[in-house]
């Protein structure tokens, strides 16, 4: 699939992934500027392109002829009552009108085919751009916004280059043109024509950053509202429990109303160009009534070539009003570009930085070395931390609410890089690691688990290559032999038990039961379960305690968890507080440690 990237040089730092932010202090560009990065977008389609410039530029000839062999029949067969001549150039005058029916329709079919391309190309690099992306991004940029910018802004682009590039680029051609005609007819009477064009050339340049800016501004009021509707329906249940329709509401009608100003000053400065268009094209007709009625006077100019001047007058103007209409279009486009350019420009700060000489493999399958970590500047949740982890040895971390443990399990599977210090495994740098190979030797059972729609077997093998193709029948005989059938049988309709994207056609527990299966069945080097059995019922814990020890002996297990009856049989138990990691020694050890810690707090 064909992709538009536009790369910085350098990782994002975590405190520049909010695009809200990097388009207020993103310094304003000029139409050029954006011009040159807008044609990354059709590079392409330069072969359908050409095609299409070559079909408007027929057009525009051809409606160009039109006025020229109008004036020639009016001075040569109609001023002498010849009525053969006026026939044939009637049916010559019928061909090109003909030919720019024709060529009309080729360049909107051309076009139209080219913008779709275009949306579809651009949808799906920003969408893929956002899979490559840090969980840092997501922490700050609304989900609702972002779709936003995937639809509606994507959207916005796709209806300039389908409808109004076409007439943009066949009007500036019929424009140019037409003034070349204006100049040799009469070079006098066609600079006196012109002068009012200079005066729309200087307007449009003066007013279009502030028309994009009020574009731009309406875009992001867009985004804003979507994310505030996803926000109000995702947490819809919280909403009717606590009663506070009230709440989301008023926020509702603020992004509403915000929306609806923004969406009028937009409008006001899309339509300016428009009468200001008008106006100075009425200006140059009656110079060209005043002036050319003047030379026909004096007989410095013929009937017919003032019809014909006329004509090319109201070719020159009249596109420059059409692209009143279009240069606001442009300019919501490239508003639009902005918006998805920030996000197509961003890398992410998790490189993979490959290790020259590989080191040989370490006895420990983990260690964290002097590592330290903030998710802002100034706010460090780890300092300084050093630990190592065997093979096939079981760790609990445990600590009050806050203390950074699900912060450690997320740096431990590269969720996110430490500040300062690094993270081995089995030896070597953990940023040396293909996304692929990582996730295959650490498996993460998330606190809250996410399902994706579809069915159990479709969420158990999410990701897992080696079984993606496997049937029903065969991939019960895998689950049998990973002691994992009992689990299955929970589920009204085994393997096939639809899942709705909420997963609210299922219970908690048996969300939870998806992620444990889901994570076992990779037999991973390194298995997370932070809270992984806390909403399982205690006869379902036990099941996933017997299957837990049925895993590879390799298989290093940690653990995070607030109840304590859950880590009693772990080899090692830390304590995680305060930025810091402490070897806990025995159960009573870690009890009395949470229990000094809840003293003093």
């Amino acid at each position: 699939m064909s992709k538009f990237t536009i790369h910085s040089k350098a990782p994002i730092p975590m405190n520049n992934y909010s695009l809200s932010t990097n388009q207020e202090n993103k310094k304003e560009e000029g139409t050029f500027s954006i011009l040159r990065k807008f044609t990354q977008l059709l590079r392409i389609e330069k072969k359908t392109l050409m095609l299409a410039i070559f079909v408007i530029l027929i057009n525009s000839l051809l409606s160009l002829a039109a006025p020229l062999i109008i004036g020639h029949t009016i001075d040569t067969y109609i001023s002498f009552k010849d009525y053969h001549g006026l026939l044939v150039f009637s049916g010559i005058l019928l061909v090109v009108y003909i030919g720019v029916l024709i060529t009309s329709y080729l360049q909107t079919k051309l076009m139209g085919t080219v913008g779709q391309r275009v949306l579809f190309n651009l949808r799906n690099s920003v969408f893929n751009k956002l899979q490559e992306l840090p969980i840092d991004f997501f922490n700050v940029n609304k989900s609702g916004d972002l779709i936003s910018r995937i639809n509606n802004d994507t959207d916005k682009l796709s209806q300039f280059l389908s409808q109004s590039l076409v007439q943009f680029v066949g009007s500036i051609f019929v424009m140019i043109g037409a003034g070349i005609f204006l100049l040799s007819i009469n070079f006098d009477l066609g600079v006196a024509t012109l002068i009012p064009a200079l005066f729309i050339i200087i307007f449009t340049y003066v007013l279009s950053p502030w028309v994009k800016r009020k574009n731009t501004r309406n875009l992001q009021s867009v985004g804003n509202m979507s994310a505030e509707i996803q926000e109000s329906i995702e947490n819809f249940k919280t909403v009717v429990v606590f009663n506070r329709r009230d709440y989301f509401r008023e926020h509702f009608e603020e992004a509403n109303l915000d929306n609806y100003k923004s969406s009028i000053t937009a409008g006001l400065a899309n339509n300016i160009f428009t009468p200001v268009y008008t106006l100075f094209s009425n200006i140059a007709q009656v110079i060209v009534l005043a002036f050319g009625i003047y030379l026909v006077i004096k007989g410095n100019f013929t009937l017919g070539l003032l019809v014909s001047f006329i004509a090319y007058v109201t070719n020159f103007y009249n596109p420059l009003r059409q692209i009143a209409a279009i240069w606001a279009s442009f300019q919501i486009a490239m508003a639009g570009w902005d918006r998805i350019s920030s996000i197509l420009s961003l890398e992410s700060n998790l490189p993979i930085v490959p290790e020259e000489n590989l080191p040989i493999k370490s006895e420990f399958i983990l260690e964290f070395k002097n590592v330290s970590f903030e998710y802002s500047v100034g706010q460090e949740v780890l300092h300084n931390i050093n630990f190592r982890l065997e093979k096939g040895k079981t760790y609990a971390l445990v600590g009050p609410t806050g203390g950074g443990k699900t912060t450690t399990a997320s740096i431990i599977a590269r969720l996110y890089d430490p500040t300062k210090g690094e993270v081995l495994l089995e030896g070597r740098n953990i940023k040396s690691y293909d996304p692929d190979e990582r996730v295959q030797k650490i498996g993460f059972i998330l606190q809250e688990p996410f399902l994706f729609s579809g069915t159990v077997k479709d969420n158990i093998i999410c990701g897992n290559k080696q079984y993606e193709n496997y049937t029903n029948e065969q991939l019960t005989g895998v689950l049998n032999e990973s002691g994992l059938n009992n689990l299955i049988a929970r589920f009204e309709f085994g393997l096939e038990t639809k899942v709705l994207t909420t997963g609210e056609a299922i219970s908690l527990g048996q969300k939870q039961l998806i992620a444990f299966i889901r994570a076992v069945l990779r037999k991973p080097d390194i298995l997370i379960l932070d809270e992984a059995t806390a909403n399982i019922d205690t006869v379902t814990e036990k099941i996933l305690e017997e299957i837990l020890e049925k895993l590879p002996a390799s298989t290093t297990r940690i653990i995070i968890a607030h109840r304590l009856n859950t880590i009693e049989n772990a080899d090692k138990i830390f304590f995680v507080n305060s930025g810091e990691i402490k070897e806990a020694g025995s159960m009573q050890d870690a009890v009395n440690m949470l229990l000094h810690n809840k003293k003093n707090n």
